[in-house]
């Protein structure tokens, strides 16, 4: 059967056919309407071997050996997929375009259609407004909070919007808490829940142990706020009158991401899914911008929760690469916003994967996935997707994490770290509350 190759090898027809100034998503959509005439690659599953035209033979050899490892195990049910390419060069195939379930792989495109629609830096703002004048450090009315999709807004931050109220004099609201737009906190989506746990961060004489703990690991000069909110907490569709107050921009969009990846959080995913307008725009997203057929993504959330969320191991590893493609014009690579083996922990911490390999893991009750980056001496970076079907997650695990040791040992190890690769941020250490992101407004 003939397909699609991967946008990579896309991007290099238009580069060398002088066709890029046709516009940024032209790539995505000749692959969209069905892929551009002469840039295809045979796959042949029928045989339900591993295989691809021209295919590397010690590679198919490694995928058959682990196919039949999981098999002799009994770890496997339906279909099990894997694809592997080196760069633009597809080495071998097991069910690789075939839609299956691809658990928190989901993600990926998650993070491909964020970057694509607001940007590595981007932040989302939350705003404060008061609705009545400030006199003797008493905000004369309500403190209205306006949520702007903020999806990692937590204890840090609002004890840091707390010390910023301080800081322009507010120590009392005789009003309500009002909350309005797009506002959650502590992943909690009813209003006035996340607006009840605003309103106890931002009065530090009264927190429970667990707020004390993460304030004890703030940065030194962060103020214990104390502010007292007289009135209720209600949550309003909108709020015309009041003046603003302040704005708490969020971390840029990229540590964002890189919190979703390392701790798979399907909160985050799914809150950014919902800014971005559902499942469906994601999808329709992150297929033109990975230049895969339509057909080898269906989404119905952007968590992955859920085995109607599918996709092909090919997609898989044309989203990673589209994200790679899309920060080439910045100073940050995949590693900025996936889990890199060996340094960060997360999904990550316990397993055995080739040290400096970028990747995403994926779970369900019956599913085990793993996607990303290796590099290797012989053939680069090398990009692969595992989808396997079974509920034995630990003895999964081990095996697809053997597979790609039994590729490096093959390939062997690569001498220094692609650039391509190469992590800036440290996922360890995102900078929650900090003070420099607190937009005060003293003129009002």
């Amino acid at each position: 059967m003939l397909d699609l190759l991967s946008s990579g090898m896309l991007s290099l027809w238009l580069d060398m056919a002088g066709a890029r100034s046709v516009g940024a998503h032209a790539v995505s959509v000749l692959a969209w309407e069905g892929g551009v005439p002469g840039l295809v690659v045979a796959v042949d599953l029928a045989g339900g071997g591993a295989s691809v035209a021209n295919r590397d033979l010690p590679t198919a050899t490694a995928v058959q050996e682990f196919l039949n490892d999981l098999k002799a195990k009994g770890l496997t049910e339906g279909n099990q997929g894997v694809w592997v390419q080196a760069g633009m060069l597809p080495l071998v195939s097991q069910q690789g375009t075939t839609l299956m379930p691809g658990a928190s792989l989901t993600k990926i495109a998650t993070s491909l259609a964020s970057l694509e629609t607001w940007g590595a830096n981007y932040q989302f703002e939350t705003r404060f407004r008061g609705t009545g004048q400030i006199i003797n450090g008493v905000l004369l009315g309500d403190l209205v909070v306006s949520g702007g999709g903020d999806p990692l807004f937590v204890w840090e931050e609002a004890i840091a919007v707390g010390s910023a109220l301080n800081d322009m004099g507010i120590r009392r609201v005789a009003g309500n808490l009002v909350v309005t737009g797009n506002f959650r906190m502590n992943d909690q989506s009813d209003p006035v829940t996340a607006g009840e746990l605003l309103r106890q961060a931002l009065d530090g004489r009264s927190w429970p142990r667990e707020v004390q703990s993460i304030y004890s690991k703030m940065p030194r000069g962060m103020k214990r706020p104390q502010v007292v909110v007289v009135g209720s907490t209600l949550a309003e569709k909108f709020v015309g009158s009041g003046r603003l107050l302040m704005t708490r921009r969020s971390l840029p969009l990229i540590e964002i991401l890189k919190q979703m990846n390392v701790h798979s959080d399907n909160d985050i995913a799914q809150m950014l899914a919902d800014n971005l307008g559902g499942a469906k725009i994601v999808q329709q997203q992150a297929t033109w911008a990975a230049g895969v057929p339509a057909a080898e993504l269906q989404l119905v959330n952007g968590s992955g929760l859920g085995v109607e969320n599918q996709m092909s191991p090919r997609a898989a590893c044309a989203m990673m690469q589209a994200i790679g493609r899309f920060l080439q014009t910045t100073p940050l690579t995949i590693a900025d916003l996936f889990p890199v083996s060996g340094r960060d922990r997360g999904t990550v911490e316990h397993r055995h994967i080739p040290p400096y390999a970028v990747v995403k893991t994926g779970t369900l009750d019956s599913v085990i996935a793993l996607a990303g980056a290796i590099p290797t001496r012989d053939r680069g970076l090398v990009w692969f997707a595992i989808i396997n079907r079974g509920t034995d997650w630990d003895s999964l695990r081990a095996q697809q994490d053997l597979f790609l040791q039994k590729l490096v040992q093959q390939w062997g190890t690569a001498s220094t770290l692609p650039l391509a690769i190469t992590p800036h941020i440290d996922g360890a250490r995102p900078a929650l509350g900090a003070a420099n992101r607190s937009d005060i407004l003293l003129g009002g």
